[in-house]
């Protein structure tokens, strides 16, 4: 028999021979990550073993209080990028790190001719140990550059740092549990009963514990839970996977073994980042003629997996008693095919999505009797109308055309079929005016398919102030079912008109849990932050100003951010300055590509005497901005969109150029930018449908 160190150093070796290019464990050098030289160095440590980033500390000869100290500590940030990577296969990035005190980690994938990085993980959450995190890295044709980003905290001890970085064939969900991350599974802990690894020569709690599966023999590894220890009735045990951060759907296949006691309960479960669970998977009970299998002999499952949105998976085992045995479980695998031909493959939920922009999609109405149709329309916008939510000067639907002599009837919209057992969220635009109460302005409903059953999911609990606003909502459902918006016109002297455009249903939870959930690269709200956009000190005389609701000034300005009506926008406050000055916003750095890119944004330019807003392309110290973009003058009482299309293959920035006009009523306004690769769409040329009710909102 080997000695135990050999077959260690067996198991290592067999380990680091699926490691793929890419993988780096700092023994010596870097493996060909460089740092990015415009930023702060990532420094490999005396020893070896890992790489890191630590905050700035004024040295004796200045203060914290040094302007130049605090900005070199806000901008203490680290690119380390891999070497060229080509992957035609499926792979799994296995990440060891460490935040100390505080800091930001974030790992992306970086195209060549791309201006953004795609954003796969990140982390700010301090440990005193190293952590493990898991990412999927998809099978593509393009080659591609890992870029790991690293901030840490303003405090002195505050550091980032990066242990190992691992990349193997095959999805992250599996695991033979040979590796001592684990591929990145957990235990839950609970007090009295968790999940051990066992195997590898260990000494463990029961005699008869199993060999593993992988090599059966007692070095190898597995994961086991025993009840010798549990106390009380039901006492569980949870194995949690890595979360699955790309959409993955296939069979989930892993070998189990149970002890010769009864009296424990074994299922699967998926859960998802608001910590809800479905399961997908219960061992049969132990008195049914399915159990051939004699204990100790490790017994293959097969489970249908659909995850288009994150979630991780739960091996739970639950103990009736202390007699209640041992579950073990070894080798999990994946394969994108299903396990059953005739699973459904992940239903589509884009069918339920419209803008309105050419029809009403796969929305259709009632023609009963009591009923009012909704109309398509497209206006300009003035001091009494909205335009649409999408560009400013598009189509949306209308119910309830104020003063109309008709009142006590309904408008309803239906949507197409989705799919059973499966979580949706809905995502909407909505408008009121003229309503006195607004419980019944606008409700959805959940309709069975085939029982033709409703449930209320969402009603309207805004005021009618006009303006849109976003309505969001999570729902599930056992069956097919349809969602139906309502609007009800209770009386002549209640009812105003409701306005409805921008629908969008995907699969998963609207309330993802914060920090999860990645931003989309080169896409700014405002709602978090300035998403890295600086003020101009040098070339302007006024600020930006990050805003939400009202602007003070009366007749200019918008009611509400274009994001959700109740978010945060920039602006010029024009009452803060003087006629002819300006207030310029810097995005962050960007890379050059020698494709076009699109930049677009909604802009809003309302007021007397508004003045002048301009979109630069700013290419360095030395260089003249160019001209991409501009519009003078009040515009419109609404948002509009603008799209810029653009193509420089130098490092640059986008600069937003807001002049005050002539009077206080002269504020300006942006939001929601998003910058894309490749040409911008073409202009929609749109045909006023036979239905509208052109420009007329009365």
């Amino acid at each position: 028999m080997l000695p135990l160190y050999l077959l260690t150093l067996a198991v290592t070796v067999r380990a680091q021979s699926h490691l793929l290019p890419g993988s780096c464990n700092f023994e010596s050098s870097t493996c060909g990550y460089t740092s990015d030289p415009e930023l702060t160095s990532w420094n490999l440590n005396d020893d070896g073993r890992f790489v890191s980033l630590e905050s700035s500390r004024p040295n004796d000869h200045q203060q914290e209080g040094d302007s130049d100290v605090q900005q070199a500590q806000r901008d203490n940030r680290g690119v380390l990028q891999s070497p060229r990577l080509e992957q035609e296969e499926w792979n799994c990035l296995t990440l060891v790190y460490q935040i100390t005190d505080a800091g930001f980690l974030q790992v992306q994938r970086r195209l060549e001719g791309k201006s953004f990085d795609r954003p796969m993980w990140s982390s700010q959450s301090p440990s005193d140990s190293w952590v493990v995190a898991t990412i999927d890295l998809k099978n593509t044709q393009e080659p591609y550059r890992l870029v790991i980003e690293g901030r840490p905290g303003e405090r002195p001890g505050s550091s980032v740092a990066v242990f190992q970085i691992h990349i193997s064939p095959g999805y992250c969900l599996e695991c033979d549990f040979e590796q001592s991350h684990l591929c990145g599974y957990s235990n839950q802990w609970n007090t009295n009963v968790n999940w051990y690894v066992g195997g590898g020569m260990s000494h463990a709690p029961r005699g008869n514990l199993p060999v593993d599966h992988t090599y059966n023999n007692r070095t190898g590894h597995y994961m086991y839970v025993d009840s010798t220890y549990a106390k009380t009735f039901k006492e569980v045990a949870k194995l949690m996977s890595p979360m699955i951060r790309v959409p993955v759907s296939g069979c989930l296949s892993f070998q189990y073994q149970r002890g010769e006691e009864r009296g424990y309960l074994f299922s699967i479960f998926s859960r998802d980042q608001m910590g809800q669970y479905q399961e997908l998977w219960k061992a049969a009970p132990e008195n049914q003629s399915i159990w051939t299998v004699a204990p100790g002999q490790w017994i293959p499952v097969q489970v249908d997996l659909k995850a288009p949105y994150p979630l991780q998976v739960v091996f739970e085992v639950a103990f009736n008693s202390p007699r209640g045995g041992h579950v073990a479980i070894d080798d999990i695998s994946f394969s994108p095919e299903f396990c059953s031909e005739d699973t459904e493959p992940t239903f589509d939920p884009s069918i339920a999505s419209c803008d309105f922009e050419w029809g009403f999609c796969r929305y259709t109405q009632d023609h009963m009797s009591g009923s009012s149709m909704w109309k398509r329309l497209s206006v300009k916008p003035n001091i009494f109308r909205n335009g649409d939510h999408t560009t400013g000067a598009g189509s949306f639907l209308l119910a309830h055309l104020r003063l109309s002599p008709r009142s006590g009837y309904v408008s309803r919209l239906t949507g197409p079929v989705l799919a059973g057992n499966m979580k949706y969220c809905l995502r909407f635009y909505f408008s009121l005016s003229g309503f006195n109460q607004t419980g019944r302005a606008l409700t959805v409903y959940l309709q069975h398919h085939q029982s033709n059953k409703q449930e209320k999911i969402w009603t309207q609990g805004e005021k009618s102030t006009g303006i849109w606003f976003a309505g969001d909502v999570t729902f599930q459902t056992s069956q097919p079912a349809m969602v139906v918006f309502v609007s009800t016109c209770v009386s002549f002297w209640d009812c105003g008109s409701v306005a409805l455009d921008d629908i969008r249903v995907s699969l998963g939870d609207c309330e993802m849990t914060p920090g999860l959930q990645l931003s989309v690269p080169g896409h700014c709200d405002f709602e978090a932050g300035l998403c890295g956009y600086t003020q101009d000190k040098h070339k302007d005389a006024g600020d930006w100003e990050q805003r939400r609701g009202q602007t003070p000034t009366s007749y200019t300005g918008p009611r509400g951010d274009h994001t959700t009506g109740q978010g945060y926008y920039m602006h010029i406050e024009a009452s803060a300055m003087v006629s002819g000055q300006n207030a310029r916003l810097l995005s962050q750095p960007l890379r050059g590509s020698r494709g076009s890119q699109c930049l677009s944004f909604y802009y809003h330019m309302y007021g007397s005497g508004t003045g002048q807003l301009r979109v630069y392309l700013h290419r360095g110290a030395g260089e003249d901005d160019v001209l991409l973009w501009q519009r003078g003058g009040e515009q419109s009482i609404t948002w509009q969109r603008a799209a810029v299309e653009y193509q420089t293959d130098q490092q640059h920035q986008i600069v937003f150029d807001a002049t005050r006009g002539s009077s206080v009523r002269s504020d300006i306004a942006i939001d929601d930018i998003i910058f894309e690769s490749g040409p911008c769409p073409e202009s929609e040329t749109r045909a006023t449908p036979s239905s509208a009710v052109s420009n007329e909102i009365e």
